[in-house]
């Protein structure tokens, strides 16, 4: 499966905003959309990523909420392509140790995947798979 039939599938919305928003911001946006990350942006462009698990290190280390992304995003972000097989990226994502990744063409964010996309995709999968065993098997 390819990272296009899985956006086909779940959509290509993405949580966004700018790297001058502040923390405050990014939690209301975290709780309010039930989300692990936002992506970054600087117009169409893919300028970071902000996870939970960059906002607990930022306010572990003492810092308030007034904090703009810039301060606390990862900016050298692993993205995808539309072309991209899923299995190759769970491995990547595994390895890597991060569960976002933005889908990227042509310098314009078309969506994002997570670890649980994929997870789910995979399971999906199995599941027809077996479904078409069980009902070969019981012709």
């Amino acid at each position: 499966m390819r990272v296009a039939d899985l956006i086909k599938k779940k959509g290509s919305t993405v949580a966004t905003l700018p790297a001058t928003a502040t923390l405050a911001e990014l939690l209301e946006v975290l709780d309010d959309q039930k989300i692990g990350a936002v992506v970054v942006v600087d117009g169409e462009a893919v300028a970071g990523i902000v996870s939970e698990r960059d906002v607990v290190h930022h306010l572990r280390g003492g810092a308030g909420s007034g904090a703009a992304l810039s301060d606390l995003m990862t900016t050298s972000v692993q993205t995808c392509t539309m072309d991209d097989d899923l299995t190759h990226l769970a491995t990547t994502m595994t390895q890597g140790r991060f569960r976002h990744l933005p889908v990227v063409e042509d310098g314009r964010l078309l969506g994002i995947i997570s670890i649980g996309d994929v997870v789910k995709a995979r399971l999906d999968a199995l599941e027809a798979e077996r479904d078409h065993l069980e009902s070969y098997l019981r012709q």
